[in-house]
């Protein structure tokens, strides 16, 4: 049940990094889309993704436009801390295109705004905390995915 884990520009080498050994784990593909904050050579991003980084399949996409060129047709749910609409009202599927922003300032406005429908968010409960570690939020996700799509 292969899935997609998209970085709209991340900027912290250790999430990536993080994520990225999550996506060898769970036979995932990872996209990231320029720019990124860091370099893919960065020593972080290796140590997080320890000695597994050479076994993760990935795309490098030179901006957001690219990235939807080259996925036309593929179905993209996207995630952020401004919509209203949980996760689990989802419905996954294998080979979805699970896309994510940056940590600081998560997905830009004007992708919200174009794929509204298709935007997700995971609900927390304390109004102290505005949202959850990149790498932490990728995985909850990515595993309510997997559960979902295995049952299809």
């Amino acid at each position: 049940m292969p899935l997609n884990i998209v970085l709209v520009h991340p900027q912290v080498p250790n999430n990536t990094g993080n994520i990225g050994r999550l996506c060898v784990a769970t036979n995932s593909t990872l996209h990231l889309v320029d720019p990124l904050g860091f370099d893919l050579t960065d020593k972080k991003l290796k140590r997080a993704g320890l000695d597994y980084w050479p076994h993760l399949t990935y795309h490098r996409h030179p901006n957001f436009e690219a990235f939807e060129q080259a996925k036309a047709g593929e179905n993209l749910v996207f995630f952020s801390s401004n919509v209203g609409r949980p996760y689990w009202e989802v419905a996954f599927k294998e080979n979805d295109f699970l896309v994510f922003g940056c940590e600081e300032s998560g997905l830009p406005a004007d992708i919200i705004e174009a794929n509204r429908e298709g935007c997700f968010t995971i609900p927390l409960y304390n109004e102290k905390v505005r949202s959850l570690n990149l790498s932490n939020a990728v995985a909850i996700v990515l595993f309510e995915a997997m559960r979902q799509a295995s049952r299809s």
